[in-house]
C-alpha cells in the first residue's frame, strides 16, 4: 500500500516562496510518474508538475519558470519549489502516484 503525506504549505505574501514535501511510504520502486496537483475552492483539481517515467521534470504553463520539482529516492520525497508566487496559487496542493493520493498541505498568497 501506498500512503503520501504533504508538508510545508502556509500564508505567504506575493512574491514569496515556499518548498513543499511530499512523503512517500509502502511498496514503490521509484520516484518517476509523481505529480502535485492543486485545488482552490469551487475548481476543479489542476495539474501542477510532473517528475515523468524518465525522471524528466513537466510543468503546466501556469507554473512552467516559477516551480520546480525534484525528487530524493533515498528519502523517498518529493519537493515543489515555489517561487514569485502570486495569488492564483492559492489552493489544496497534493501529491499523487499511480491513483494513491495524500491529503493535501494548503498554500494561501495573500498580503
Amino acid at each position: 500500500q501506498v500512503q503520501l503525506v504533504e508538508s510545508g504549505g502556509g500564508l505567504v505574501q506575493p512574491g514569496g516562496s515556499l518548498r513543499l514535501s511530499c512523503e512517500v511510504s509502502g511498496m514503490i520502486t521509484s520516484m518517476n510518474g509523481i505529480e502535485w496537483y492543486r485545488q482552490a475552492p469551487g475548481k476543479q483539481r489542476e495539474f501542477v508538475a510532473r517528475i515523468n517515467s524518465i525522471g524528466y521534470p513537466y510543468y503546466s504553463n501556469s507554473v512552467k519558470g516559477r516551480f520546480t520539482i525534484s525528487s530524493d529516492n533515498a528519502k523517498k520525497q518529493v519537493y515543489l519549489q515555489m517561487d514569485s508566487l502570486k495569488p492564483e496559487d492559492t489552493a489544496v496542493y497534493l501529491c499523487n502516484k499511480d491513483d494513491h493520493w495524500g491529503q493535501g498541505t494548503q498554500v494561501t498568497v495573500s498580503s
